[in-house]
């Protein structure tokens, strides 16, 4: 079952007309979590960047879209598809109502929540090999529409396609400074020694939940130094591990990127504290 605009439709129902500006113009955001027994992991914050995110699109929110409506909604939709017990990976997208052409006919916006299964309650490190490239045929930009998860990601598309076709598990996506910004599905984290690294919001990296949730686990000890700062493809080969962090997965280890082949150790020791204020934050 799919939740559109607060209706239940089976998942095989059509819904969506060829109107709709998420199809046609890419018009839309989205926000991926989890939902485990009756909790959404780190619901606030998605629920914030949500709402950051329509008003810089200039989006008309609904007085209804409070933070308790929507988990009400998710959580309906959750009930409805029998995985109340389970844990279940949540899309919620919003997009401009259908019309128009580039100028919308309207402000007002339409939602879209679908629910599937997921194995794990909490995040888990994938003993796999995972090996990526850069992909270097188109860049990001520099602006703050490259923070937000819009329904507009042809460059991850066609990097995944990439991917894919050479045999890589992933792809490190640069921006228009040759600047390693993030992975096609996360944010990217290099450590060397006791320095953990990740790129700032400046250089056009999504602004990511897990991303923030990880960058205040690290500045809360000691054992850790946290530097926002530009990543260069040639710190990649000196990095002593790289991973890629996400709401689905929680953090994503890189065990090989060309002839360099990484450790998981720090990413191990940083997933126990993520699963930990996980737990914390669905219990407070």
């Amino acid at each position: 079952m799919v939740n559109f605009d607060g209706v239940l439709f089976p998942e095989n129902q059509g819904i969506l007309g060829y109107d709709n500006r998420a199809f046609k113009f890419g018009d839309g955001v989205f926000e991926t979590l989890r939902a485990v027994n009756g909790t959404l992991f780190f619901w606030e914050d998605h629920y914030f960047r949500l709402m950051a995110s329509m008003r810089m699109l200039r989006m008309e929110i609904p007085m209804s879209f409070t933070l308790e409506f929507l988990e009400e909604e998710i959580l309906r939709t959750v009930s409805a598809n029998e995985r109340s017990e389970s844990p279940s990976r949540v899309r919620l997208t919003v997009f401009r109502k259908d019309g128009g052409n580039y100028g919308p006919l309207s402000n007002e916006i339409s939602y879209l929540i679908e629910v599937k299964a997921m194995q794990a309650s909490f995040y888990l490190i994938d003993d796999k090999p995972y090996e990526v490239e850069l992909y270097k045929d188109f860049y990001l930009n520099k602006d703050l529409l490259s923070n937000l998860k819009t329904t507009n990601k042809i460059l991850n598309v066609v990097a995944s396609v990439y991917a894919s076709e050479n045999g890589y598990d992933n792809c490190l996506l640069i921006n228009t400074d040759k600047q390693v910004v993030e992975a096609i599905n996360g944010n990217l984290f290099s450590v060397k020694g006791n320095v953990i690294k990740t790129p700032p919001l400046q250089d056009g990296c999504l602004n990511g939940i897990v991303r923030k949730k990880l960058m205040e686990i690290i500045n809360s000890g000691t054992e850790f130094e946290l530097e926002e700062a530009s990543i260069s493809p040639f710190e990649l080969q000196k990095a002593d591990e790289l991973f890629i962090t996400n709401s689905i997965s929680g953090i994503i280890r890189i065990t090989k990127y060309r002839k360099k082949s990484y450790d998981s150790v720090v990413g191990n020791n940083l997933l126990g504290k993520l699963n930990a204020k996980a737990r914390l934050e669905a219990t407070s």
